[in-house]
């Protein structure tokens, strides 16, 4: 027994055990990482668009859109009025080469053979049977009155005989004036156009027309609409043809003059078939 209480212990070591696996390592995100990746998404998008309104507005320097018109009046109101009467009204001649007619341009009045111009403040359209009226304010400011009146005798053209080509011709002037006008008179939204008379007599027919008619067309060049060259009464392309009757045809009225009940002077127009 006292051999085993003093003996040398034999039991051998336990072998060391190796250490435990490590466990995943964790990452830590720095908490405004987010939302630097937010503000430089941002700045890029800005960087891009900026890049892309450069490209489109150096290309539209390279290419610019083309020009309403190759010319234009240089004044404003119904001074620009006049100009554009002035160069529209000589363009348009007749086959022996006078020209067509004078274009006479003043503000929205009448002039009676008694008494001084006076202005007029209202036009009037006359609706269909049992329809209403149109009424429209005029003024200086807002509306320009073209008289074509013919060289002849009391303002009707005085060579050759009246004919529905020459009267279409007289409305494709009409509606270059008009074009002209609402293109480059700041301002003016309504054109009143006299038709000349017959010889010997007065004028009977106006074309009315709002800047809102010819929306379409003011908005693409003139020469989309009108030709470069004013044609014959004989020789008016086809396409133009349909031009000038679809916006000027329903635009052509009789007229008269009535007086408000307030004294204003209402220039009264009643539709006629062009």
């Amino acid at each position: 027994m006292a051999a085993d209480l003093t003996g040398a212990d034999t039991t051998a070591p336990s072998a060391p055990q190796p250490p435990a696996a490590a466990g995943p390592l964790l990452t830590t995100v720095p908490p405004h990482r987010f939302r630097f990746g937010l503000i430089y998404g941002g700045l890029a998008l800005i960087l891009g668009a900026a890049i892309a309104g450069l490209v489109i507005f150096a290309g539209r320097s390279i290419h610019p859109a083309p020009a309403w018109s190759s010319w234009k009046p240089s004044g404003g109101g119904l001074g620009a009025a006049q100009e554009i009467a002035d160069h529209v009204g000589k363009t348009y001649r007749l086959p022996n080469g006078d020209q067509l007619v004078d274009v006479i341009t003043k503000a929205p009045s009448v002039s009676p053979p008694s008494s001084a111009t006076i202005p007029v403040h209202y036009i009037a359209v006359r609706g269909p049977k049992g329809g209403q009226d149109q009424i429209y304010p005029v003024s200086s400011t807002n509306s320009v009155m073209y008289s074509l009146c013919g060289l002849g005798t009391s303002c009707a053209i005085a060579t050759g005989t009246p004919s529905v080509e020459r009267g279409r011709l007289v409305r494709r002037e009409i509606l270059e004036l008009a074009l002209y006008t609402f293109k480059y008179a700041g301002g003016i939204q309504n054109v009143i156009a006299f038709m000349p008379p017959q010889l010997g007599k007065q004028a009977k027919y106006v074309v009315y027309l709002r800047r809102s008619d010819l929306n379409p067309e003011l908005k693409q060049p003139l020469l989309q609409t009108l030709g470069a060259k004013v044609p014959l009464p004989k020789a008016i392309p086809a396409r133009e043809v349909r031009t000038i009757d679809t916006t000027t045809g329903p635009r052509l009225y009789s007229f008269g003059v009535a007086q408000a009940p307030q004294g204003d002077l209402v220039f009264v127009l009643a539709p006629v078939t062009a």
